[in-house]
């Protein structure tokens, strides 16, 4: 899988991603009414981890520089 997330998209990616986690988790473990919808907070969170997207890779875009 080609890199294609650079340093400060990967960081906007994990406090999006923490945000949202804590957004369905602010009641404790107990997911009620629309905050279900915070856990896709993961998924960026494993595009920062993992440094690819996928759907930059569909569309061609990429955030990281490139090396010399």
């Amino acid at each position: 899988m080609p890199v294609n997330v650079g340093t400060i998209d990967q960081y906007v990616r994990i406090v999006v991603g923490l945000a949202l986690i804590a957004y369905a988790l602010q009641n404790g473990l107990s997911i009620q009414g629309w905050h279900w919808a915070g856990l896709i907070g993961f998924v960026p969170l494993a595009t920062a981890f993992f440094k690819t997207c996928p759907i930059y890779t569909v569309l061609g875009i990429s955030t990281c520089t490139v090396r010399q």
